[in-house]
């Protein structure tokens, strides 16, 4: 069984006809996906991003400019719940090996008080500032305490994560956003 006719001239004529098929069907697939308002639905970070990028400033931000930032904000007498977001941070940071000096942890604190001894030597490295004002600047679904928040090294928070995040999800998250960065 032959597919293509036996005349030459016709075979050059269906093997260029289907050559030229070949290279207009993404143009016309692409065409097709436009008209139909295609979308994907599906984003590649657990995350959620913050739109647009709030750029901040202050104390607690100008120290760390130039580095990726996880933030959370809680009070200093640090419940369970706070003490695994801390942890959660301070791993995210070890795990990402040669490049843990690119990510520094900021904690607000979102009363007057200083926290622990022990728990300051838990989280040796994090720096700790009051919250002041700065809660309005941070979008929450529920309480500005239950997220984990990341600030971009140019000063812009960009990314929250919910409450109880997978910090293996996080932590593929973090990578990608180091090994993509070309700052910080």
């Amino acid at each position: 069984m032959r597919l293509l006719p036996p005349d030459p001239l016709a075979r050059g004529r269906v093997k260029f006809a289907l050559l030229g098929l070949f290279f207009a069907a993404p143009f016309a697939l692409a065409w097709l996906a436009y008209w139909l308002d295609w979308a994907p639905g599906a984003t590649s970070n657990y995350g959620e991003l913050v739109m647009p990028p709030r750029p901040l400033s202050g104390a607690p931000f100008e120290a760390l400019r130039g580095k990726w930032v996880l933030v959370t904000f809680d009070a200093a007498s640090c419940d369970a719940y706070c003490e695994r977001k801390l942890y959660f941070m301070r791993q995210l940071r070890r795990a990402q090996g040669k490049d843990q000096e690119r990510v520094a942890r900021l904690w607000l604190l979102t009363d007057g008080e200083r926290p622990g001894a022990a728990l300051s030597a838990a989280i040796e490295g994090t720096q700790v500032a009051p919250a002041a004002a700065l809660a309005a600047h941070f979008p929450a679904a529920g309480a500005v305490r239950d997220h984990i928040y990341v600030v971009d090294p140019l000063g812009n928070l960009m990314m929250r994560y919910p409450r109880d995040p997978d910090p293996s999800r996080m932590l593929k998250d973090l990578q990608r956003l180091l090994k993509v960065s070309g700052i910080g």
